[in-house]
Formats: structure tokens, C-alpha cells, sequence
């Protein structure tokens, strides 16, 4: 049987298919290809599937990371803080170390804890400002008697008598100069303190003031005349202007420090600068040698 020349074959014939197969002359001949679109093989071939064609697997996606959570420097135990300044605690105050010789220790540059000892009318009060006023490096002024005298209502006024209360309220006000002593020293700021402490009364003595302040405090007693602190104390008013017979009483108890070996500046005849440049002179004596108290 003769074909028209350019006419397609039929497939051959194969067992399993017969005629039935539909095919269609242009099943060898795919039409235009079209974009994007991959040709689909017919059915009836081999390898061809038997079903619906299933979607190309789609890659898996990967989870987006949670961004890390801020971290924050830890705060140490127990530490004391200010916003973010550190404070170091303070302690018990060393013995000032005394420069190599032959130097001259400066006292108005060096960092001390001083104690300024004297009667009522000295002029502890004014030269420890001055003094304080007038130091190269920080240096801080701290009272006994305006600590005492935080205590509003229920002050225990000492004029009123010696008692109980009054030495609890005495205690109280030396225990928080001394703390706070320790903490100006501690954070590189001098201190001075006054105090009318009597030679021969350990409840108003040095030893509380050793224990409260350290080692490293330098006691001075400041003692004027008694014609000097009685005119001082004529010009004071309140609760710390005190009875001619208290002040001459607290003077003559005052007089047992000459036998104390501690240092002591008459200022009778000295102004409150002149009493402030004494008190540097002894000041570097007792850096060089401490006193032994």
C-alpha cells in the first residue's frame, strides 16, 4: 500500500495496543511551544504518568531569627551606687604615711582626718572652716555640736543637766561624725571635726572618737585663755551661749591635756587665719611623727 509522500506514519503496531489508542496525526509533530509552559507528554507513551501531574516541590522556608533580647551589665552585690558613680564605702581611717626625709610633709595638700579639741569659746568652730575653706584638696567641715543639734523635738540639751538622755543623744551625734569621717575620707575628701572632749570623761572622751573615726585621726587641742573664751562666749546667743561658772568649770577640765602629749595651740593672742597656719605647722609634725593617744 502506497502513503502520499510527506504523509506521517501510524506507530507500529505493538501488543497492548491496537487501534483503540487514539492518536492523532499531529501527536509527532508538538505545535508551537509556548512560553513558559513545559511540554506535557501524551498519553499512551511509555514512561508517561497514569495520573494528575503533581506540583513541583516548593524549597522549605527558613524560620526568621527573633532578634537577641538587650543585655544589661549586671550589678554587683552590695555595691553603692549613685546613678552610675561608684562610692566606695568607707572605713576605718590608716595612719597618714609620712613622706621620705628630708621632705617636708605638706598638710595642706594631703589627705587627713583631723580632730580640733578645745573649750566652749576656743574658736574650734571658726578655724576648722577656715581651715577647710583654705586646703588645696577637698576637705570637709563636720561639727559635733550641729549634729547634735539635728535633733528637733526632744533635744537634749546639755545645760539642762547630764543624763542619760542627753550622753544616748551625745553617743548618737559622734557615731555619725564618725561615719561620715570615714566615707568623705574614702572618697578622697579631707576632714576636720570639733568637739569640746574632756581629758578625764571617757563617755565624752578621745577613745570614742578613735573607734568611731580610726587610727589615723589627728587630735590638736585648741586652748586659749580663760579671760579669751569667756569674751567669746559673751557674744554667743542661744543654747550655745553658755554660763560664765560652765565655761570656766569646762576650761579648768580642759587644762588636763597638757599632760597628754598631744599637741596644743594656745591661739589667745592669734587671729583665726594666723591659728589655721599654726595648726598646718603641727599638722605636718604629727604626719611626720604620730601622736601616740
Amino acid at each position: 500500500m502506497q502513503h502520499a509522500v510527506g504523509s506521517p506514519l501510524p506507530p507500529p503496531h505493538q501488543p497492548g495496543h491496537g487501534p483503540g489508542v487514539g492518536w492523532s496525526p499531529g501527536a509527532g509533530h508538538p505545535g508551537p511551544h509556548q512560553p513558559g509552559s513545559a511540554p506535557q507528554p501524551q498519553p499512551g507513551y511509555l514512561g508517561a504518568p497514569s495520573g494528575p501531574v503533581p506540583p513541583a516541590p516548593q524549597p522549605p522556608v527558613p524560620p526568621v531569627p527573633h532578634p537577641p533580647a538587650p543585655q544589661h551589665a549586671p550589678v554587683p552585690q552590695g555595691a553603692d551606687t549613685t546613678g552610675h558613680v561608684p562610692l566606695p564605702p568607707g572605713g576605718p581611717v590608716p595612719m597618714p604615711s609620712a613622706p621620705p626625709a628630708p621632705t617636708i610633709p605638706d598638710p595642706t595638700a594631703t589627705t587627713l582626718a583631723v580632730l580640733l579639741i578645745g573649750p566652749a569659746g576656743a574658736g574650734k568652730t571658726s578655724v576648722a572652716k577656715y581651715w577647710a575653706d583654705h586646703r588645696r584638696v577637698p576637705t570637709a567641715h563636720v561639727s559635733l555640736d550641729d549634729v547634735r543639734e539635728w535633733v528637733r523635738s526632744g533635744f537634749a540639751d546639755p545645760q539642762s543637766g547630764w543624763n542619760d538622755h542627753s550622753e544616748a543623744q551625745y553617743r548618737l551625734a559622734r557615731r555619725t561624725c564618725g561615719f561620715a569621717a570615714r566615707n568623705f575620707l574614702a572618697n578622697g575628701i579631707s576632714c576636720i571635726l570639733d568637739d569640746a572632749i574632756f581629758p578625764d570623761r571617757p563617755a565624752v572622751g578621745l577613745g570614742g572618737w578613735k573607734r568611731h573615726v580610726g587610727p589615723g585621726l589627728l587630735p590638736v587641742v585648741l586652748l586659749p585663755g580663760l579671760e579669751v573664751v569667756l569674751e567669746r562666749n559673751a557674744e554667743r546667743s542661744g543654747n550655745r551661749r553658755l554660763t560664765d561658772e560652765e565655761v570656766a568649770r569646762i576650761h579648768g577640765r580642759m587644762a588636763g591635756w597638757y599632760g597628754s602629749g598631744l599637741p596644743i595651740i594656745d591661739n589667745s593672742q592669734l587671729d583665726v587665719p594666723t591659728t589655721a597656719r599654726v595648726l598646718n605647722d603641727v599638722l605636718a609634725r604629727a604626719i611626720a611623727s604620730p601622736p601616740k593617744w
